[in-house]
């Protein structure tokens, strides 16, 4: 072989002889954040790869493990990460801050109170606090009278097949914060949207017990990775 010739770990490796604008740093500054490839913005983020691959290379191989699915990607521990040639503690931490940060921002951009006239509102408003999690959490959202929604609550955080939701508690706080309507929801780690037995025998307890209080239970949502369920929608309210 040509001792001047390119093999593709070296073509990989050698990103600061690209041409500018296909540098992941300098193409952001060139062409803006929308320019990047997802693998991109995470190079950035891990600066460097290793010794056969370049920072992109790497970051394709991150996602290609994880479907190309940031969602996915979201689920991987510090461990899973460092499993990665080339990825440390600190570049694990990097990645799994960043989407935290992600996550948050959507949130951030949910909590402006909107009024939720819709199983597809309530989803919008809570999936980004339940979609990705490996473990079950309970939420309840409080509506007043506009259906605006109050406050939400994380009522209770279980294992990956189940956690626990009790009524006095939802209602006590309903109570306080004088609500008039309830959506209660939690996530299901495995994806699987159906409800179990223990879902609907909750939501009919909950039901009859919110109407001794006047308040009214709007619905409840399973929320998958991309998707819900919801009993309103089903007729089971």
């Amino acid at each position: 072989m040509a001792e001047n010739q390119l093999t593709p770990d070296r073509l990989s490796r050698s990103i600061t002889q690209w041409a500018e604008e296909d540098r992941p740093r300098e193409k952001l500054l060139l062409k803006g954040r929308a320019a990047l490839s997802d693998a991109e913005l995470i190079a950035i983020l891990i600066s460097s790869g290793n010794d056969e691959e370049s920072a992109v290379d790497l970051a394709r191989r991150i996602l290609d493990a994880s479907h190309n699915n940031l969602v996915e990607l979201s689920k991987l521990s510090v461990n899973d990460l460092k499993k990665f040639r080339g990825i440390g503690e600190a570049k694990a931490l990097s990645i799994i801050a960043a989407l935290e940060l992600g996550k948050r921002r959507q949130r951030s951009t949910a909590m402006e109170k909107p009024i939720i006239l819709s199983s597809q509102k309530a989803y919008d408003y809570i999936q980004a606090s339940l979609s990705d999690l490996q473990h079950e959490e309970f939420v309840v959202l409080y509506l007043n009278k506009s259906l605006k929604v109050i406050a939400h609550d994380t009522l209770s955080r279980g294992g990956v097949s189940g956690t626990v939701a009790d009524t006095k508690i939802i209602l006590k706080s309903a109570i306080e914060k004088l609500a008039s309507y309830l959506i209660v929801a939690h996530n299901h780690p495995s994806g699987n949207l159906r409800p179990s037995h223990q879902d609907t025998e909750l939501t009919k307890k909950l039901k009859e017990a919110c109407k001794l209080v006047d308040i009214v239970l709007n619905d409840h949502l399973i929320i998958g990775d991309n998707d819900y369920y919801s009993f309103a929608d089903h007729g089971i309210l």
